[in-house]
């Protein structure tokens, strides 16, 4: 598999209407991502992900003390963050709304109107 066939198949992987989805889309991200040199800095973010995880700590002991308006709105099929990471938020955050929708990573492809109103929605909640 290529590049781009991986970048398409990542796009649409746990989406149950690809066909919703423009191919336009994953083809400028693949086409962006093969520029000289970009495909290096991915790279380089893929592998810094560890220190990231090594902050999990903090993260948590951050939201257990502070408690901020939270909005976590996840693809129930994503298969690079899978629904436990969204699950994880209440249990440290009381403040924390989690909402999956029927689709995969990337939910804006599929949802950006239902996602939309919800963060109206949560901020509107938020801000008074």
């Amino acid at each position: 598999m290529n590049r781009r066939e991986f970048i398409a198949q990542a796009t649409l992987d746990g989406v149950p209407d690809p066909n919703v989805i423009a191919p336009e889309g994953y083809t400028l991200d693949a086409a962006m991502i093969e520029r000289p040199g970009n495909m290096d800095i991915q790279l380089d973010l893929f592998l810094d992900y560890a220190n990231n995880v090594k902050l999990y700590p903090t993260f948590h002991e951050y939201f257990h003390k502070s408690k901020p308006p939270l909005l976590a709105i996840w693809g129930k099929n994503d298969p690079f963050f899978i629904p436990p990471g969204a699950n994880a938020y209440p249990r440290d955050n009381p403040n924390a709304t989690v909402q999956f929708l029927n689709t995969g990573h990337f939910s804006l492809e599929t949802h950006v109107e239902e996602i939309a109103i919800a963060m109206r929605q949560f901020l509107s909640k938020a801000i008074t």
